[in-house]
C-alpha cells in the first residue's frame, strides 16, 4: 500500500493557480472577499440624497411662487378698492364704493391660493371700514406655507404681503 502525498492529492484535478487562489482567499479577511453589493448601497445613499435635494429645490421654488401670488392678490385688492373709490356711483345712481368685506371677498375669489389665505382690508389712517377721499387702502394677505422636505422636520412658514395705495376719487 502506498501513501499518497497530501499536497499532491489536493492538486489532483485542479491547476496550481486555482489552488493558490483559493488558499490566498482563505487568508484574506472576510470583509475583503466580496464587494458585490457595494455599488448598489452607494447608489442608494447617493440617489436618496439627490432626490431629497431636488424635492427641496422644488419646495423652495414653490414658496417663491406662493409669495408672488400673495403679492399679486394684495395688489389686485388695493386696485379693486381704489377704482371704486369713495365717491363711486353706477350709471343708475347707486353707490359702488368698496367696503372691507367686499375687498376681502374679491381677493379670496381670485383663486390663486387655497382657503388657508387670510385677507385683511383697512383704510388708514383711522383704520375705518369705509373708504374716504384722500384716505389709503391697505390690503394684507397672509398664508401659512407647509414646508415639506425629505429627511428634514416638517414645518410651516408664515408669509405675508401688504399693498397700500391712496384713494383719489
Amino acid at each position: 500500500m502506498t501513501m499518497a502525498n497530501p499536497v499532491s492529492s489536493r492538486l489532483t484535478g485542479t491547476s496550481t493557480r486555482t489552488f493558490l487562489r483559493r488558499a490566498l482567499t482563505r487568508l484574506q479577511p472576510r470583509r475583503y472577499r466580496s464587494e458585490s453589493g457595494q455599488a448598489l448601497v452607494e447608489f442608494g445613499f447617493t440617489f436618496s440624497m439627490l432626490m431629497a435635494f431636488l424635492i427641496g429645490m422644488v419646495q423652495v421654488s414653490f414658496a417663491f411662487y406662493v409669495h408672488e401670488a400673495m403679492s399679486e392678490m394684495a395688489r389686485e385688492g388695493t386696485r379693486y378698492a381704489i377704482v371704486r373709490g369713495s365717491t363711486c356711483t353706477t350709471s343708475g345712481g347707486s353707490s359702488c364704493t368698496a367696503t372691507a368685506a367686499q375687498i376681502q371677498n374679491y381677493v379670496q375669489g381670485l383663486g390663486l391660493l387655497n382657503n388657508l389665505t387670510t385677507v385683511t382690508a383697512t383704510f388708514p389712517p383711522n383704520n375705518s371700514q369705509v373708504p374716504g377721499n384722500g384716505n389709503y387702502v391697505k390690503v394684507v394677505v397672509t398664508y401659512t406655507f407647509p414646508f415639506n422636505i425629505p429627511f428634514v422636520k416638517n414645518s410651516s412658514i408664515a408669509m405675508s404681503s401688504t399693498s397700500k395705495m391712496q384713494i383719489i376719487q
